[in-house]
């Protein structure tokens, strides 16, 4: 049995090396390191994939989500609504924009943010909610856009965990994660679904006028060079990891299928079992098949009850199995974001989660006989 991986990024690139290394070498002749073609044609070969009229690139996913605060003009002190259960990056944006975090409590199935924590947290200073599609599946936008629509609020969605899912919303209609709030933000860091070589990022919105404002934002504030219009930073995504992120959009969707077609694998094996809480997966997928593209598995992660979740890290360590905890400790209780607002009461499910929650290796190169170890693994730490 190879090695196994968190993420095999190597066993994905040679499927595509040879297109890579040709793009690579072509940007090293022409020397358009910055803003070349490769960028240019990214922005509209991911345009016309999401459906989605703009996609602004730039440096990372974090600023991505910077910028598109800015973009809509929110100022210090307005309150933003967000996850409690999610990577730092989210709130990091909105407290170094001077802006009011406000953290909510997710739901027990699917970990996204809980709609009526949302409306529950509203208040008269509250302008923006920013929804993560954390793991590879969308929150509740159906009910998230009506809050937003009936108090007049922006909705920022965080995607960087969930490019190419779909929701379906309950009029039947289907749209990509990332293309149904006001703007949203993605990140192309390497582990992601859709990865680069190195850092990278991108926002994207059907709003021209905010468009226009976000790519001003992204180059100094520039339109017209050393003319700058609006306050501004300097995040712009390189040519080279434009060339790699071409390379594996076209494959993105083949991608995301074998990422669901090993999670189906783990539930099948894990599934019976009374300690474990399996990913929730969407109404179109039965126990060994999935028909839809509602969940793409940038994690695969399991609750763990009545056991030792620690313990079992450190079981599946011992047998070279990598493994992670995402997340062990709730943005509430971060030293950088504690507030004296906030109340025990008001996160029942993300204060267990942060107990119970471990993922498993996920990525594209997994093979059958990888996962079965894996999941024996697993069964006989919880058996014993």
């Amino acid at each position: 049995m190879k090695k196994i991986q968190m993420v095999d990024l190597k066993g994905q690139y040679q499927d595509i090396k040879e297109q890579v290394n040709t793009s690579i070498a072509q940007i090293l002749e022409t020397s358009a390191f910055i803003n070349g073609p490769e960028v240019h044609a990214l922005q509209k070969e991911m345009e016309e994939y999401l459906g989605v009229k703009h996609m602004i690139p730039c440096a990372n996913g974090t600023d991505a989500l910077q910028i598109a605060m800015m973009g809509l003009g929110l100022q210090p002190g307005d309150e933003v609504i967000t996850a409690d259960f999610t990577f730092a990056a989210t709130v990091e944006v909105i407290a170094l924009l001077q802006l009011t975090p406000v953290l909510v409590d997710v739901e027990p199935d699917t970990f996204n943010i809980n709609p009526a924590a949302i409306e529950k947290a509203i208040t008269p200073k509250t302008k923006a909610i920013v929804p993560v599609h954390l793991f590879g599946q969308c929150a509740n936008m159906d009910a998230i856009l009506e809050i937003a629509e009936k108090h007049n609020l922006f909705v920022i969605e965080d995607n960087a965990q969930a490019i190419g899912a779909s929701y379906i919303s309950k009029d039947g209609s289907k749209k990509k994660a990332g293309t149904m709030g006001h703007v949203s933000a993605t990140s192309f860091f390497p582990s992601k679904n859709l990865g680069a070589y190195g850092d990278g990022g991108a926002i994207f919105t059907n709003d021209d006028a905010l468009a226009h404002t976000l790519r001003g934002v992204v180059n100094h504030g520039m339109y017209e060079r050393y003319h700058h219009d609006v306050v501004g930073v300097n995040s712009r995504l390189d040519s080279i990891q434009a060339a790699v992120l071409r390379a594996k959009l076209p494959n993105l969707d083949t991608y995301n299928q074998k990422r669901r077609a090993a999670a189906l694998k783990y539930s099948m094996a894990l599934a019976n079992h009374k300690d474990i809480i399996t990913p929730k997966m969407d109404v179109c997928c039965s126990a060994d098949t999935c028909v839809c593209d509602c969940h793409v598995f940038h994690q695969y992660t399991l609750q763990i009850k009545n056991n030792d979740r620690d313990a079992l890290v450190k079981h599946l360590q011992s047998k070279d199995i990598p493994c992670g905890v995402y997340y062990p400790i709730p943005l509430h209780l971060q030293k950088a974001y504690k507030d004296s607002r906030y109340n025990e009461s008001d996160f029942p499910v993300t204060n267990q989660l942060v107990k119970e929650v471990i993922s498993l290796p996920m990525h594209t190169e997994l093979d059958d006989e990888q996962i079965t170890y894996i999941t024996d693994a697993v069964l006989e730490f919880l058996n014993n």
